[in-house]
């Protein structure tokens, strides 16, 4: 038995070994054939494609100048063409947080607006243009102008 034993660890030895060698021969086959066929310039392409393959499908606007949008349009335009209608503005930006109440935005109630009204709609707007507590300056659109603000504050209070 110790024979047959010994045959079978040194052959199992000699396949492993083998094996170990023609793992190596092929890993440095393949890098120096990788380094003819592909040069610098190609790796760089390469690299370049999959980097474009890899971008994200969109960018969220924070109003903020975005190097591709400036290199392609050179300025960034007005919010909503620069459109001064309050309603429009709300149903876009604000409706989402002032009719859910969401992180105690005040919706378009009057018992909401009452203690915020005693200080004026310059106070108002101000805190819409600055922000305030969980409120983003400019509802979260810095592309909004102050204009543009103040029409959509008049808007919402405008019942009250």
């Amino acid at each position: 038995m110790k024979d047959q034993d010994s045959i079978f660890f040194r052959n199992f030895s000699m396949l492993l070994g083998f094996l170990v060698l023609l793992t190596i021969v092929l890993a440095i086959t393949g890098y120096v054939m990788h380094e003819d066929i592909l040069g610098d310039k190609e790796m760089e392409k390469d690299r370049s494609a999959i980097a474009k393959t890899l971008e994200p499908v969109a960018k969220v606007n924070t109003g903020d100048v975005i190097v591709a949008q400036v290199e392609e349009e050179k300025a960034p335009t007005a919010a909503f063409d620069g459109s001064l209608d309050g309603k429009k503005i709300y149903d876009n930006v604000c409706t989402a947080c002032h009719s859910s109440g969401a992180a105690g935005a005040p919706k378009l109630e009057a018992a909401a607006w009452t203690d915020r009204m005693a200080g004026g709609i310059d106070a108002l707007v101000t805190s819409a243009i600055n922000g305030k507590g969980a409120m983003p300056p400019r509802g979260g659109r810095a592309d909004l102008s102050d204009e543009q603000v103040k029409a959509t504050v008049e808007f919402m209070t405008a019942g009250f």
